[in-house]
C-alpha cells in the first residue's frame, strides 16, 4: 500500500505499507508566519488553512528547517518523543527543540522495515544556491519506492536518482519560489516538465508547494497548463499510488 495526501505546500501524509510518515509539518494558522524577507510581495503566512485531517503518524519526515518544511507551530505541537528522521546537519537542533528520538539520515537508515534514503538537492542558482544551506529530498523504499525530491531545481542529480532507484512515484517541490533577485529557488513549470519528460510515463510526478508561502508565483493553473501528464493534487487530496 502506498497514498500521499497532500495537506498544504510542502506537509504531507505519506502511507507505505504499515507506516505513515508526516513530511515537512508546517502547522501554523494562516497568517502566523511573516512574508519571506525580499520576496516580490508581502502577504503573511501560510496564505490558507491546513485541511480538517486527523494527523496520526508513526514518524516526521524533515527535508530542512527552513519555516515553511518545519515551524514554530510544529516545534510547538509534534510530540517530543516521536522519531524524527532529518539532515544530519540539522539533528542538534531537533534535540534543541527538546525531541527526544532524533535520526540524522547521512546515507540511509531503515524505519519500520522502510528504506529512507537522503539524495542530493540543490536549493536553487549559483551562490543562492549555498545561501539558503543545505537541502535534501528522500527515498522510501518499502514494497514501492518514492522518491520526494525536495526543495531543489532541476540538475543533474534530479535524473542521476530517478534512474538509480526506479521509483515507483516522484514529489516534486514546485511552486517557482523567487526572490526579488537571482533565478527561483524550487521548482518552475519547466522545471516539472524536465521530471515529466525523464520518468517513465507510467510513473506518477506529483507536484506540490504551491499557493501557500507568498514567495511562491507560479500556480496551479500555471502548471497544468505548462506540463501534461502531472498530478497536481488540491490540499487535502488523496493520491493512491
Amino acid at each position: 500500500m502506498a497514498a500521499i495526501q497532500l495537506l498544504r505546500h510542502a506537509t504531507l501524509l505519506l502511507d507505505l505499507d504499515e507506516t505513515t510518515f508526516l513530511v515537512d509539518p508546517m502547522l501554523s494558522e494562516p497568517g502566523e508566519i511573516p512574508p519571506i524577507p525580499n520576496s516580490p510581495n508581502d502577504r503573511e503566512n501560510p496564505l490558507v488553512d491546513l485541511p480538517d485531517v486527523d494527523l496520526e503518524y508513526d514518524a516526521v519526515l524533515v527535508t530542512h528547517r527552513h519555516r515553511d518544511h518545519f515551524d514554530d507551530a510544529a516545534a510547538d505541537q509534534l510530540p517530543t518523543d516521536v522519531p524524527i528522521l532529518c539532515q544530519p546537519e540539522e539533528a542538534d537542533d531537533f534535540r534543541e527543540d527538546g525531541f527526544s528520538d532524533v535520526r540524522g539520515v547521512e546515507d540511509s537508515i531503515s524505519f519500520e522495515g522502510i528504506d529512507v534514503t537522503r539524495t542530493p538537492a540543490r536549493h536553487g542558482h549559483g551562490d543562492l544556491a549555498e545561501q539558503m544551506g543545505p537541502s535534501s529530498g528522500y527515498v522510501l523504499d518499502g514494497s514501492r519506492t518514492l522518491y520526494l525530491a525536495g526543495d531543489t531545481v532541476w540538475y543533474e542529480a534530479v535524473p542521476e536518482t530517478v534512474d538509480a532507484h526506479e521509483p515507483d512515484a516522484v514529489v516534486v517541490n514546485a511552486g517557482a519560489a523567487q526572490f526579488v533577485e537571482g533565478e527561483p529557488i524550487t521548482m518552475t513549470p519547466e522545471d516539472v516538465g524536465e521530471v515529466r519528460a525523464h520518468v517513465p510515463d507510467d510513473v506518477p510526478v506529483i507536484a506540490d508547494h504551491m499557493e501557500a508561502i507568498n514567495h511562491c508565483l507560479a500556480m496551479r493553473e500555471d502548471l497544468a497548463t505548462a506540463v501534461e501528464g502531472v498530478t497536481i493534487p488540491e490540499n487535502g487530496e488523496r493520491v493512491q499510488l
